[in-house]
């Protein structure tokens, strides 16, 4: 897709609520070029050291833009600084080494490794272009049996690694590519993992244009991050990654999501929001727009949770398409990580070859006891403080054709957690299963929705 290049203004015609817009990022006009700081694009030389070099260059000269040129630049993890624009032209392909040890965070006590690129409490940093940023993350995830097929199954065989026991499980342990572990069993540097891009308490950030695939973990990951702009970017992994989420923003405040195609092994869009946290200043995702994006293979298209404690407030998701997602709009938490949702306005949404639901609600999405069948359980204060609370919810104008359910809901017995929800005016076409809901947990107003049997099944 066509990055919009800042013209937002009409994202924000038409609301159904006041939503704060997004302000655009400005870069100084200073410029590296990669090659011009030792960086060669042959696919063996270790550019790491070329990429710091660039960005201490411009961070210097109080920043600017670093230019990656067509070619294919081996690299160690990438860290922005305030100011600084990483742009990819066309046919640059920034591939992240296979070498974990490159990875490892300084500080002895951090569970995971840095990100492939990184930025911690930095102001007006940019990822652009038309390039690719590939995670290599096959080095680092685990593979399911049966979620790949006979041939696929062989190449990684052929990778090294080691299979469990029952052979149901690879891990990426003693490859044959020669590079050492990093660490003391493969369920221990499995567990070190991380995201492609993680952005920590930034503000003014733009991803625009390029194409972010094959990560450790999340793929695009901005967290307490304040002012981000998502346009025209392609995220993309294999059906069957671990936690291979494409676009998740965690408790992130003024962002827009746009125009934008993602392909992933877990949830598409996601919205996340932990607990407050003294250490951060943003709580809770608020201000949002999500519109004319377009999410192909995905555990959800839209998706909340499975945290959001810290709620959710003010967003409009409108105008996109899901096609092939096993959940269309999907609202999940439990308890000790739930919140409160308020002014959320979902429209417009085209679905089709949804394999589950096209709309679900789950409170139970840890599979945490929620009670017994002899009663109303009974509840300690802190437990029904960090209830799911999803209310406040407008879902309109939803065409979905081939669903296995239509709507699903179920909310947690003796607590509020799904009530208030509307949804109208919707055309859903399943093939199994019209609703399910659990009209003593869950109230969703229904108004002008049409569910349809597929003929066809």
């Amino acid at each position: 897709m066509t990055a919009w290049a800042g013209d937002y203004a009409k994202c924000y015609e038409g609301l159904p609520t006041p939503v704060k817009a997004v302000e655009p990022i400005v870069i100084p006009a200073n410029e590296v070029n990669l090659k011009e700081v030792g960086g060669i694009g042959d696919g063996v030389t270790l550019c790491t050291e070329a990429f710091e070099k660039g960005i201490s260059k411009l961070s210097k000269a109080g920043g600017g833009r670093l230019t990656v040129p067509e070619g294919v630049w081996l690299t160690g993890p990438i860290m922005l600084k305030d100011n600084i624009e990483l742009h990819l032209e066309k046919n640059a392909l920034v591939v992240f080494s296979p070498d974990k040890s490159l990875f490892l965070d300084k500080n002895p006590n951090a569970s995971r490794v840095y990100p492939c690129i990184r930025a911690s409490k930095r102001t007006n940093i940019a990822i652009t272009g038309q390039g690719i940023l590939d995670g290599n993350g096959q080095q680092w995830r685990p593979v399911k049996r049966g979620k790949v097929s006979d041939v696929e199954w062989k190449q990684y065989m052929e990778m090294g690694g080691q299979v469990t026991e029952k052979g149901d499980l690879w891990y990426p342990w003693q490859m044959k590519n020669g590079y050492a572990d990093i660490a003391d069993d493969p369920v221990k540097q499995e567990s070190m993992r991380n995201d492609l891009i993680r952005l920590t308490d930034c503000k003014n950030v733009l991803i625009e244009g390029v194409t972010i695939q094959n990560a450790p973990k999340f793929h695009l990951h901005p967290c307490y991050c304040e002012n981000v702009i998502i346009d025209g970017v392609t995220v993309r992994s294999e059906w069957n990654v671990q936690n291979g989420d494409g676009i998740d923003l965690s408790d992130c405040h003024q962002a827009l999501i746009v125009n934008s195609t993602v392909s992933v092994g877990d949830d598409g869009i996601c919205m996340k929001s932990g607990k407050p946290s003294k250490s951060h200043a943003i709580s809770g995702c608020e201000d949002i727009i999500v519109q004319d994006n377009v999410v192909n293979h995905a555990h959800g298209g839209f998706v909340f949770g499975s945290e959001t404690a810290a709620g959710m407030r003010r967003m409009v998701v409108r105008h996109n398409t899901f096609s092939g997602t096993d959940v269309g709009l999907r609202f999940k938490s439990s308890l000790d990580r739930g919140g409160r949702s308020e002014k959320i306005f979902i429209s417009d949404i085209m679905m089709n070859d949804i394999a589950s639901e096209a709309i679900t609600f789950q409170c139970d999405y840890v599979d945490r006891h929620a009670g017994s069948s002899d009663g109303d359980p009974v509840y300690t204060e802190a437990e029904k403080k960090w209830a799911p609370n999803f209310q406040d919810i407008h879902i309109s104008n939803i065409v979905c054709r081939g669903c296995k359910t239509g709507i699903k809901a179920s909310g947690i017995a003796g607590l509020n957690c799904v009530h208030d929800i509307s949804i109208k005016d919707c055309t859903i076409v399943y093939n199994k299963t019209d609703k399910q809901i659990d009209e003593k947990t869950a109230q969703l107003q229904l108004s002008n929705v049409r569910l349809i049997p597929n003929k066809a099944q």
